[in-house]
């Protein structure tokens, strides 16, 4: 039911966009839009990045699919001035297309780096073990802590994009 509404809200907003003059600022308008569909992109981004860039995700890019958002609404922003999707489905299209030119320019920066000194085995020297091991009650506090971690980088990247999006509205 959600999916629909979104559905919905994104066509209100498409129809309210194509009606919009030449003259009118459109910034109001795609900005409620991409506020109104920041979750689906989310998961786009996610799906996207994972699927088919995973080693995007890994050093030394690490790469997360909200780090993919911020971008991904940021060019939208700039691209929906221009460009007028018709569809909730033309949308999509536009910012899925959007997100893999994203992707291949960071694939390609990280191609373009200087690649890093590989460790030779015969030289590295592994520290001595101490023979410690971590009690129950650390475990727990670590994956309590990274749990934590993970839901406040999710809720900072939704932070960051409103206000990106509250920004370029001023």
């Amino acid at each position: 039911m959600d999916e629909a509404r979104t559905a919905a809200a994104i066509r209100q907003y498409l129809v309210d966009l194509a009606g919009a003059s030449e003259n009118a600022p459109a910034e109001p308008l795609v900005s409620a839009l991409l506020v109104s569909s920041v979750d689906r992109l989310r998961v786009l981004c996610s799906a996207l990045l994972y699927k088919s860039y995973p080693r995007l995700t890994r050093a030394p890019l690490n790469l997360d699919a909200d780090e993919l958002l911020r971008a991904v609404v940021e060019r939208l922003l700039k691209a929906l001035g221009k460009a007028r999707p018709e569809t909730v489905r033309g949308f999509f299209a536009i910012a899925n297309q959007h997100m893999r030119w994203e992707l291949n320019d960071l694939a390609r920066r990280v191609d373009a780096r200087a690649p890093d000194l590989e460790l030779v085995e015969g030289l590295a020297f592994a520290p001595e073990s101490s023979g410690l091991t971590q009690s129950a009650h650390v475990s727990q506090k670590a994956a309590a802590f990274a749990s934590f971690h993970v839901r406040l980088r999710r809720y900072g990247g939704i932070v960051q994009c409103q206000r990106l999006i509250r920004q370029r509205i001023s």
